[in-house]
């Protein structure tokens, strides 16, 4: 391979080699190497190449590893905000050893002079913008179009935190996406819920079609100190909010942290070109969670379906305990023959309130028409046997009578299937002892 190496080492593009599944770099030749100053590889040891080359913590959100295959090349453009560059770029897999390595050529398609003026200049930034929006359209969700566009925001105004926040049903604001630069703490996870009152000065200027600019923290000590209070404490001191609208309707803001100084009026102007698309992509993925809940749940209960069962198990650690409840709801045949369907309807939606007191946490489903599902993934043999107790203490009190079948295993590497056969069967010998023990006529019920 370092024969490879030497073939590539003076060429006039950048060329660089990455573990694919580490994301460790192994190889910059000289031109790469001198555009991120590195005197030698050696230098590279330990090196990331989304740290390195995009300057993310984490793996680039637009990374197209998973389409790269041996002996074909996936050629795309991009602007690196790092370099101030746009490049085509050629991107293929190749074997090395046992490691399946990542190689990209990149060819400088930009001639610096027209590049700095595009970047200066106002009059480019919709180009830059249809650049960001191009690259977050090719993500498969548009969950991961928000997190691209904000880690290309943050990277082409050079901020140190780009993020979104959504008003909650409360009234109150949830930082619901963010990106941070190299050495930035996240702040996301102490963000969520944020008091109304924290923001309401900015909602007031969002009223008024008016977008946040502080060009020093100190400024709004006195005039805004519950905002002053929360931005000190991450470490704010300038950036720029713009307000998300929908329907004349403001659903949230979204902007940056720490931009350099003199650029916070390019960063506005950036933030503006792009709020539609923000509110686009918000709005696909209510869609698709729409789209989700209709698809994953049973309509009348709410409860998750055999399609979300599914989905469900599939997200099981196969190491940890779980009991699995099966319950079928007795009498409900009798029920909507005699007094319709409502009547059973009420029943079923009776059943599923003593489910969800019981077992409120767990994965909680409809397999049937009168079967009901807890699963209860973690739980321990004893705790499982109190809640099922628990779970006939409470029947009575909503009117219902299930017939239950618990199991419980220390694991589920066998299967869950297996597990699910076993309750079955223990749910269907308790609804037989029922109608033994209560003699009731009900042969046609028991055994449909």
């Amino acid at each position: 391979m370092q024969k490879i190496w030497e073939f590539f080492e003076n060429m006039n593009e950048l060329v660089y080699v990455s573990d694919m599944d580490s994301h460790e770099l192994l190889y910059m030749n000289k031109k790469a190497r001198e555009m991120y100053n590195f005197a030698s590889i050696e230098d590279l040891e330990g090196r990331k190449c989304h740290e390195l080359i995009q300057g993310s913590k984490a793996p680039c959100a637009m990374c197209n590893n998973k389409d790269l295959e041996q002996g074909y090349f996936k050629e795309w453009s991009y602007y690196n905000p790092q370099l101030n560059r746009h490049f085509i770029l050629k991107d293929t897999m190749i074997q090395w050893g046992d490691r399946r390595c990542r190689m990209e050529l990149a060819f400088d398609n930009t001639i610096h002079q027209q590049q700095s003026r595009m970047i200066d200049s106002y009059q480019k930034l919709e180009s830059l913008a249809n650049e960001g929006m191009r690259v977050a359209l090719q993500a498969a969700t548009p969950d991961q179009s928000l997190e691209v566009i904000l880690e290309y925001l943050g990277n082409a105004l050079k901020g140190e935190r780009t993020y979104i926040f959504e008003r909650n049903a409360k009234g109150n604001d949830d930082n619901t996406y963010e990106w941070v630069a190299n050495g930035v703490e996240p702040a996301k996870d102490m963000l969520q819920d944020l008091p109304a009152a924290v923001c309401t000065k900015w909602y007031q200027d969002f009223r008024e079609d008016k977008n946040i600019m502080i060009h020093d923290l100190e400024d709004i000590r006195e005039s805004d100190p519950l905002q002053y209070e929360n931005l000190k404490r991450q470490s704010i001191h300038a950036l720029v909010v713009v307000p998300l609208y929908f329907d004349k309707k403001i659903i949230g803001f979204y902007g940056v942290d720490n931009p350099p100084k003199g650029a916070l009026d390019y960063a506005e102007t950036m933030l503006q070109i792009l709020a539609h698309f923000i509110v686009s992509s918000i709005r696909r993925r209510e869609l698709l969670k729409q789209l989700q809940n209709m698809s994953f749940r049973d309509r009348l209960t709410q409860l998750g379906n055999r399609f979300a069962m599914d989905e469900y198990v599939r997200g099981v650690c196969r190491d940890e305990s779980i009991g699995v409840v099966y319950c079928d709801i007795t009498g409900l045949k009798r029920i909507n023959d005699s007094q319709g369907h409502e009547a059973g309807d009420r029943l079923i939606l009776h059943a599923c309130d003593c489910l969800r007191e019981v077992f409120g946490r767990y994965g909680l489903f409809r397999t049937g028409g009168d079967e009901l599902l807890a699963l209860c993934p973690g739980i321990a043999k004893d705790a499982l046997n109190e809640k099922v107790e628990l779970l006939k203490a409470v029947m009575p009190e909503h009117g219902v009578i299930m017939a239950v079948g618990a199991v419980w295993c220390a694991d589920s590497r066998d299967g869950i299937d297996r597990l699910l056969s076993q309750a079955d069967r223990l749910m269907y010998e308790d609804k037989a002892a029922y109608y033994k023990k209560h003699a009731v006529g009900m042969y046609s019920e028991l055994n449909r």
